[in-house]
């Protein structure tokens, strides 16, 4: 019955409405996978912002990574290591949309949520609100609920296992959040983690409990919400070694995918672009052959750039 009711909250945040603008998007991202996007996922800053401006973050769930439009090093490098991203700008009335993407199976989403896996980045994300803004099928939205039910799970407990031994369920989650950030190597301000719970406490206080009893974890509730985790201290020293082994290859990951990036990065002199303009006010034009191959166009555009004062040794 527990997972039943988690799969009926879950699946009631991820069926709630997107701005048209996001639609827009997650529209334009399923057209590009053709028959083989099964389900895109809204998710991140903007989606707790309810803002448009910046760039919304996507995730686009496809049968088989071979069938997104992409050559054949992105499609053997998203095998080897999912998922690959993207940059996406679009009009949207008067204003422009941007989306970061990232493209992946099922199947690989799924294999990064078990208790084996050293990928902390899929659960780390999607315990977090998130919308299903397009489905293939009624099965398809059913499937990726599962999916998201599953990250929950196995986030609600990493955060049993590296929390304290008792407390509020804020507290909990906001460890948890601390430690993927440090795990990721990601640099957000120190507060993130308490914004991320304050932006909707009683959500994150009715998913705890539940997912510990899909999880199979043993813990007692007091009526003002106190959580006591029932966990043996070896067990706990263990969980600590495991954890240790996940932030060190996470750390490891992230430079990884960096590095995969810098060749399979799609849009990625329109995101580069992008972010000039955002950040010094400056806009280059972009021609077709410098998307085709933005690693042999950067070293001229970083000239161009130094000679109009964009770059300079200060900057």
């Amino acid at each position: 019955m527990s997972r039943e009711q988690l799969h009926e909250l879950i699946g009631a945040e991820l069926a709630r409405d997107a701005p048209g603008g996001a639609r827009q998007l997650a529209g334009e991202l399923a057209r590009r996978g053709g028959k083989a996007t099964s389900a895109v996922l809204y998710y991140g800053s903007n989606l707790r912002t309810e803002s448009l401006e910046g760039i919304l973050d996507f995730y686009v769930l496809v049968d088989d990574v071979s069938a997104w439009p992409a050559g054949m090093l992105a499609h053997l490098a998203n095998k080897w290591l999912p998922p690959n991203v993207g940059f996406l700008e679009m009009a949207h009335g008067a204003d422009r949309l941007r989306a970061k993407f990232a493209v992946m199976t099922p199947a690989q989403f799924a294999a990064r949520l078990t208790d084996a896996s050293l990928d902390t980045t899929i659960w780390a994300r999607f315990c977090q609100p998130a919308l299903c803004i397009w489905a293939r099928s009624a099965e398809d939205r059913a499937n990726t609920t599962a999916l998201v039910g599953d990250a929950v799970v196995r986030a609600a407990l990493w955060a049993a296992r590296l929390g304290p031994e008792s407390g509020q369920a804020g507290d909990f989650w906001r460890g948890l959040f601390a430690r993927t950030y440090a795990a990721e190597l990601r640099v957000e301000k120190a507060g993130r983690p308490q914004d991320i719970v304050d932006k909707d406490p009683a959500r994150y206080a009715a998913l705890l409990p539940l997912a510990w009893q899909v999880g199979g974890l043993t813990f007692a509730m007091r009526d003002d919400g106190l959580l006591t985790v029932v966990m043996p201290a070896a067990q706990r020293r263990r969980h600590a070694r495991q954890w240790a082994q996940r932030a060190r290859h996470g750390r490891r990951l992230n430079l990884m995918r960096l590095l995969k990036a810098a060749f399979t990065f799609e849009g990625a002199m329109d995101y580069a672009v992008w972010k000039i303009e955002r950040h010094r006010g400056v806009r280059i034009e972009v021609t077709p052959w410098q998307r085709r191959f933005p690693l042999l166009a950067a070293p001229a555009l970083y000239w161009k750039l130094r000679r109009m004062g964009v770059l300079s040794r200060r900057n």
